[in-house]
C-alpha cells in the first residue's frame, strides 16, 4: 500500500484518495444501503413478530443514521487541502519504506476515523449476532476499513468482519456449508486484493500527474527565463543602436567644436548644430523607444529605403560624407517590419564603427532587392582592420558594435559577412533571406 498520510485531519480519506475513488464511494455508499434495507425488509417479512424485532429494527435505523453521519454528511476535504495535497505526500520518499512494507506507527489514521469506523463496526456486530441476515452489509464496510486503516489494521478488520460472516450464515444455513468456509473468505481476498492494486494504481497516477504538473511550471518557469533574458538582451542592442551612438555623436562633435571654437568659430557652430541635431532626433528615438521600441525613421513613414537615406544624410559632415543607393525593389509584397527594423539598426551599427574607429572620408550605403534575399552593404575608405581579429561577442562596456550586428543578422536567418584589411578599407555585409512568395492559383 502507498504511504498511509491519505487522511485528511477529520478521519475522512485525504482529497487525493477520495478523488481517485470518485463514482466508487458513491457506488459504496449506495450498495450499503441497498443491502441494508434489502436485509430489513427480509427480517421484517420473516421475523417481524419476534420479541428481538424492536431491537434488531432500532439497531439497524442507528446503523444507517451512524453511516450517514460518518461517510455521507460527514467532514469533507476543503480546496485548500486538495491543491496541498501532493505525490510527496502519497508515495515514498527517501528514507521512507516503499510501497507494501509496513507503514511507521506515525501514519495511523486521526483518532476521530477510527472511533466513527469502531462505532460502525460494533453496530453492525450486534446486529448480526441478533439477526444474520444483515452479515453481507459487512462488503461495503469492506472497502471503507481498506480506504480509511493502515493496510495491516485493515486487514485484521477484514478477517474479524469475514469470520462474522461465517459465522452468521452457518447460523441461518444450521449446518457446515463448505461454500461458505471457503467461498466467503475467498471472495473477501479477492475483493482486498483488487483494492489494494487500484489504491496502488491511483497513487500512481495522481503522483504522475503531480509531476507532470511540477514539470510543466518549471518549464513555463524557464520559458519565462529565458525569454526575459533574451529580451534584455534585445533591449541592450536596442539602447546600443539608438541612444547610445547618438550620445557618441554628440560628444565627438562637441569635442571637435570645443577644439575648433577658437581658430575656426563656424566650423564650430556647425558641429554644434549638427550635435543638437543629433540630439533631437536621438530624443525622437528614446520616445519611440519607450513608446513601441519601432526605429523612429520608420515610424515617420517612406518604408526602408526612405529610413536609409534620411540615415545617410545625418551622418554627412563635413569631415565625412555618406551615401545611399538602392538596387531594384523588395518585390509585390514590402519587406516585413521585423526586417526593415533589424537591416537599419545594423547600418546605424556599422554607420557608428566607421564615425568612431575608422577615420573614413567617405562612406556608402548600398540596399540590394532580389526574389530570395535582400542584402545591405556598408563600405568605407577608412583604415580598415583584420577581420580575423574581431570578437564573436561583446567584450566590456563598450564593442557591441559588430557582435550586435551579427546577432541581428543571425535573428533574421541571414549572415554577416566583413572584408578588410589594414589600410584598405572596410565592406560589412548582411544577406538575409526573404520567405518564397506562393504561386497564384489559376482560376479556373
Amino acid at each position: 500500500m502507498p504511504s498511509r498520510s491519505r487522511l485528511s485531519p477529520g478521519g475522512t480519506p485525504a482529497p487525493g484518495r477520495e478523488a481517485a475513488a470518485g463514482m466508487p464511494v458513491r457506488v459504496v455508499h449506495l450498495a450499503f444501503f441497498l443491502l441494508l434495507g434489502s436485509a430489513l425488509a427480509r427480517y421484517a417479512q420473516r421475523h417481524g413478530a419476534q420479541p428481538a424485532a424492536p431491537a434488531v429494527l432500532a439497531l439497524a435505523g442507528a446503523l444507517a443514521v451512524a453511516y450517514v453521519c460518518a461517510y455521507v454528511l460527514g467532514p469533507r476535504p476543503t480546496a485548500a487541502d486538495t491543491e496541498g495535497s501532493s505525490a510527496a505526500e502519497r508515495l515514498p520518499q527517501a528514507g521512507q519504506p516503499p510501497q507494501g512494507e509496513r507503514p511507521s506507527r506515525d501514519e495511523r489514521p486521526p483518532r476521530a476515523g477510527r472511533l466513527r469506523l469502531a462505532v460502525l463496526v460494533a453496530l453492525w456486530a450486534v446486529l448480526v449476532a441478533l439477526a444474520p441476515s444483515f452479515a453481507w452489509c459487512a462488503v461495503p464496510l469492506f472497502y471503507t476499513a481498506l480506504r480509511t486503516l493502515p493496510v495491516r489494521a485493515a486487514s485484521v478488520l477484514v478477517a474479524f468482519l469475514t469470520l462474522f460472516v461465517v459465522g452468521a450464515q452457518l447460523r441461518l444455513d444450521h449446518r457446515v456449508d463448505v461454500d461458505v468456509l471457503v467461498g466467503t473468505p475467498a471472495v473477501a481476498l479477492l475483493a482486498t486484493a483488487v483494492f489494494t492494486h487500484m489504491d496502488r494504481q491511483a497513487a500512481r497516477q495522481a503522483a504522475l500527474i503531480d509531476d507532470l504538473v511540477r514539470t510543466r511550471r518549471e518549464l513555463a518557469a524557464t520559458e519565462r527565463r529565458e525569454g526575459t533574458l533574451a529580451e534584455r538582451q534585445r533591449l541592450a542592442m536596442e539602447i546600443h543602436d539608438t541612444l547610445a551612438q547618438g550620445l557618441s555623436s554628440q560628444q565627438m562633435l562637441l569635442q571637435a567644436a570645443d577644439r575648433l571654437w577658437d581658430s575656426d568659430p563656424a566650423l564650430a557652430r556647425e558641429h554644434v548644430r549638427t550635435a543638437a541635431s543629433v540630439a533631437g532626433h536621438s530624443l525622437a528615438e528614446a520616445r519611440r523607444f519607450v513608446h513601441d521600441l519601432a526605429p523612429a525613421d520608420l515610424a515617420a513613414g517612406g518604408g526602408l529605403q526612405a529610413a536609409l537615406h534620411a540615415l545617410a544624410d545625418r551622418e554627412t559632415t563635413a569631415e565625412r560624407s555618406v551615401t545611399c543607393v538602392v538596387d531594384g525593389t523588395p518585390g509585390p509584397r514590402p519587406l516585413p517590419e521585423r526586417v526593415q527594423s533589424e537591416l537599419l539598426r545594423i547600418a546605424q551599427g556599422a554607420l557608428a564603427n566607421v564615425r568612431e574607429h575608422s577615420g573614413a572620408t567617405r562612406a556608402a550605403l548600398t540596399l540590394t532587392c532580389l526574389d530570395d534575399q535582400v542584402r545591405l552593404d556598408i563600405a568605407d575608405n577608412g583604415r580598415g582592420l583584420d577581420p580575423a581579429a574581431l570578437p564573436e561577442r561583446a567584450d566590456g562596456v563598450r564593442g557591441r558594435g559588430l557582435p550586435a550586428i551579427r546577432a541581428r543578422a543571425a535573428r533574421l536567418g541571414g549572415t554577416l559577412t566583413v572584408e578588410s584589411a589594414p589600410g584598405d578599407g572596410t565592406v560589412v555585409s548582411a544577406a538575409v533571406p526573404l520567405p518564397p512568395i506562393p504561386a497564384e492559383v489559376p482560376a479556373p
